[in-house]
């Protein structure tokens, strides 16, 4: 019976020279650090230091997670990635109706400046690299995290991290976006510019494949929509006047590791052979740190099961292991209970040893790129470069990724994937340990953490205590001067700032753009 990857395409039982018999290593495969980066976008990857172990994390108040977040950095995280709840991923407040019953239940709940300065107490900002998983009012919850530094006398220029940024794959596959896809570009746009003159060691957004994979995208489907994604964004760029080697150096990605290794390294090998080539032959850029594909990798939550979930540990193990044999840059490590609930303190710990075992207690730090000249996985990397290329240029004839998500082309496709992967389980054809096939009769019971209840009505209590504490006036003042900046061409990230400054709040800021910009109402085209 043959065997196809999980993006449908053959794997052979035995693999030899024949499979690369057209193969140029000097074209396809090359030095590490080197053009078209295929082993790696350093020469010496991990030889040197260890990816960045950086693990997402919030939950409930900003003063919960603050707390996590130092327990995380005692046992040796080297930096943090904030998780925020659905209300501040949509822009609303904690005391909006349409929060109700969400407020800190997938995230930490922030609603204004006071929030976002407990989230970070005692956290050090200009040794702490920190990540935000945050789209639609991404530039937003950027300057919270800018005036906190400010407060803490961290000067903009020492502040490293990443901000997600990336609305375009929520109206392919989460959904959490706020205004339609134009003003989202240009709000996008801006955030490129204001962090080239403000923040200048900041990475402006993280093109993310890894929601699309949870939805159901094949591997294929992950780099091809991602990498169209990305053009976009750089179109977006160019159209601003802007020069590509002025932002390109500062895009990062972020994708999915499953537990398929050998797929998943090739994967990440053919993602950065393409966008290398993207950018030097399509866009015309000329420093080499424009055409390095740098990402971040998070093991895959969809692959991990509620049933026997201290399986999950080592699924978790495997999904690391391929995103570091894959060349990541920072890795997140889920916990294995994560198909149940929230993860636990202990979980959490769990999940971070799992990266310092493979750092410290393996040998796949000590050379780089340890499958280079691999039949099996260079074959599987020309296979996977050819079909999301093809899938590519299926976006491009419908006009780009913004036109294609029109059509509801990526959408289609990914959903089209997810059934057949559905069927392939239902059926037993694919093996889902402790779910289709090894199974308990009985489930061992476990305890969840769960997020307190009252947390919306005390953020709703902090809310009242700061709007009555605030000059409305100056607030008010700087809201009409984001909505004017917003109707015209100006950056409004400068006046977002004054506005945030001012203790507006998150609901109130995103409100403003809403007023100018609408709000995105998806279509129902297929």
């Amino acid at each position: 019976m043959a065997i196809e990857s999980e993006s449908g395409l053959p794997i052979e039982p035995v693999y030899g020279p024949g499979a690369l018999r057209d193969w140029d290593p000097a074209r396809q495969l090359g030095e590490p650090g080197a053009y078209p980066f295929t082993r790696g976008v350093y020469p010496t990857m991990y030889t040197g230091r260890p990816w960045t172990m950086r693990q997402y994390a919030g939950f409930g108040t900003a003063a919960e997670s603050n707390a996590r977040y130092r327990d995380l950095i005692a046992h040796g995280t080297a930096g943090l990635s904030v998780a925020f709840d659905l209300p501040t991923q949509m822009g609303h407040d904690s005391d909006a109706p349409i929060a109700h019953g969400e407020v800190g239940k997938v995230g930490v709940a922030v609603d204004s400046v006071e929030d976002m300065r407990v989230l970070f107490d005692g956290i050090p900002l200009d040794r702490v690299s920190t990540s935000m998983t945050i789209n639609a009012p991404a530039a937003v919850l950027l300057l919270l995290y800018q005036l906190v530094a400010e407060e803490q006398g961290v000067p903009a220029g020492r502040l490293t991290g990443t901000v997600q940024n990336d609305v375009l794959k929520e109206y392919i596959a989460r959904g959490t976006y706020i205004f339609p896809p134009k003003p989202s570009l240009r709000l996008v746009a801006d955030t490129f510019r204001y962090c080239r003159a403000e923040l200048p060691r900041w990475n402006t957004i993280s093109i993310s494949g890894y929601h699309m994979a949870e939805a159901g995208a094949s591997p294929a489907q992950e780099i091809a929509f991602t990498l169209a994604d990305g053009v976009e964004y750089v179109r977006t760029a160019l159209a601003a006047c802007m020069d590509v080697d002025d932002f390109a150096p500062r895009l990062s990605f972020f994708f999915v590791a499953r537990t398929t290794l050998l797929e998943e390294v090739a994967k990440f090998r053919a993602a950065r052979r393409i966008w290398a080539r993207l950018m030097r032959q399509e866009f015309g850029a000329r420093d080499p740190k424009s055409l390095m594909l740098r990402f971040h990798t998070q093991t895959a939550g969809v692959q991990l099961t509620a049933q026997q979930p201290e399986v999950n540990l080592v699924r978790v193990a495997v999904q690391a292991l391929a995103a570091v044999l894959g060349g990541t840059q920072s890795l997140h490590t889920n916990s294995f209970d994560e198909a149940i609930a929230l993860p636990t303190d202990k979980s959490a710990r769990l999940a971070l040893r799992t990266q310092q075992v493979l750092a410290h207690e393996t040998d796949v730090t000590a050379t780089v790129d340890p499958f280079a000249g691999s039949y099996a996985v260079e074959s599987l990397t020309d296979d996977l470069e050819r079909a999301a290329l093809e899938l590519m240029e299926k976006v491009e004839e419908l006009g780009g990724a913004v036109a294609a998500i029109e059509h509801g082309f990526q959408k289609g496709e990914i959903e089209r994937n997810a059934y057949r992967i559905a069927q392939e389980t239902d059926g037993g054809r694919r093996v889902v340990v402790g779910v289709n096939r090894f199974a308990l009769a009985e489930e061992e019971p476990y305890e969840p953490l769960r997020v307190d209840p009252e947390i919306e009505a005390q953020q709703s209590a902090r809310l009242a205590r700061l709007r009555a504490a605030r000059d409305q006036e100056a607030v008010d003042a700087a809201l009409a001067a984001l909505r004017t900046a917003a109707r015209g061409d100006a950056n409004v990230l400068y006046p977002m700032k004054q506005a945030l400054a001012a203790r507006a709040t998150v609901g109130e800021v995103c409100g403003a753009l809403r007023e100018v910009w609408g709000a995105y109402e998806p279509s129902e085209v297929f």
